[in-house]
């Protein structure tokens, strides 16, 4: 049986019937899926919608195989609960598993770097080349008097900021990855102390960015982070699990239109 990845389909073009069993899958309803399936592009957003709906009605399908729902729509998700917890197998990660995937995976377990961060916000919207411009001159300009006078950072930031932080002196206190906006965090992972030579860029415009002080990361004992760790170990496992399970599944039913990729139980897992 042939199958095709929908992303292949030809821009206009009308993508195929997608067909679990005698069963298909509507284009409406992956258009409404696909809300909950963010991705970098339409196609990209289409293909994971689709591919969540193939599962659904594959577990669906063969609950109603087993007697433990009906035809109908009605209570379906405790249904597909309950297959799983009947026929999927995952094993309990022991102990030994657990120490070995926490030596060999330490940053999973590790309080993170922080940094003590000021900054001053020049906005500037992301398609509007002008005001980018313009801000990212005025931005070099208030540079060149914090190199010279360091101590009017908070004065510099109370007038030019358009940021809330402003009313603190643009401070934003202490940040570990992942708690400002992304353009932004990624920068200041490599960043020195002090004040930063040139404005950065993010969605919102210009930053200014002085990184006052910083506290390295550190790893937890083993005992700290034991659950965590079992809880890593048995997420993994259930995704193995669960994606052989509906590789067999498909194999079984017959799917047409799309195939199902190693990532089939992602969609699940979330």
């Amino acid at each position: 049986m042939q199958k095709i990845d929908i992303e292949t389909v030809p821009g206009g073009a009308t993508p195929p019937t997608i067909r679990v069993g005698e069963a298909a899958i509507e284009h409406a309803e992956i258009a409404r899926e696909m809300q909950y399936h963010p991705a970098d592009s339409a196609g990209g957003a289409r293909l994971k919608a689709a591919r969540a709906l193939v599962v659904r009605e594959l577990l669906r399908q063969r609950a109603v195989q087993l007697g433990l729902a009906g035809e109908g729509e009605a209570d379906i998700e405790s249904a597909i609960a309950s297959l799983l917890e009947r026929d999927l197998e995952v094993p309990e990660p022991d102990e030994a598993d657990c120490r070995r995937f926490y030596a060999a995976h330490p940053e999973h377990f590790s309080e993170p770097t922080r940094r003590r961060v000021r900054h001053v916000l020049l906005a500037a919207a992301p398609d509007d080349a002008e005001a980018r411009d313009a801000g990212y001159r005025r931005g070099q300009a208030l540079l060149e008097q914090l190199r010279e006078a360091p101590q009017r950072f908070t004065e510099l930031a109370q007038r030019h900021s358009d940021c809330p932080s402003k009313d603190q002196g643009g401070e934003l206190g202490w940040l570990a990855p992942g708690q400002t906006v992304p353009e932004l965090d990624r920068a200041l992972q490599h960043l020195a102390t002090g004040l930063h030579a040139r404005p950065l860029a993010s969605r919102y415009g210009w930053h200014l960015v002085s990184i006052d002080a910083r506290e390295e990361g550190r790893a937890l004992p083993y005992d700290a982070v034991a659950e965590r760790v079992r809880h890593s170990l048995r997420e993994q496992a259930t995704r193995r699990a669960l994606r052989h399970y509906l590789l067999a599944l498909e194999a079984e039913v017959g799917v047409e239109g799309i195939a199902l990729d190693d990532d089939a139980a992602g969609s699940l897992m979330q």
